[in-house]
């Protein structure tokens, strides 16, 4: 299965997330950001390599909705509803990941 994480700016959280399930033998990683001043920005291939996508806050779904509208409409979408208050690898964002994840991957 193939998890695209997206957060803001690809900074703290999605990174996070890519690391702490880059070595998953169930899952294949990536992560992106939605924000002009992402890091790494989503792009139309990312998200249709993508299985699913994993975002961190409802207002990344909607702006992906206005970004890619075809693309979306073909993608399975949750958000994890995690806000952006922690750093990079912060223990309590990783558990907050692996509670919001887990059950996604069933």
């Amino acid at each position: 299965m193939h998890l695209l994480f997206l957060c803001s700016r690809n900074q703290w959280r999605s990174p996070t997330a890519e690391k702490v399930y880059q070595n998953d033998p169930r899952v294949e990683v990536r992560s992106a950001g939605v924000s002009t001043s992402a890091r790494c920005r989503v792009s139309e291939k990312l998200l249709r390599w993508a299985d699913c996508v994993l975002v961190m806050e409802h207002a990344h779904k909607r702006r992906l909705t206005e970004q890619f509208p075809e693309v979306v409409r073909e993608l399975r979408i949750e958000v994890l509803d995690i806000p952006d208050d922690y750093e990079f690898m912060n223990p309590e964002l990783v558990s907050l990941i692996r509670e919001r994840v887990e059950p996604l991957l069933g």
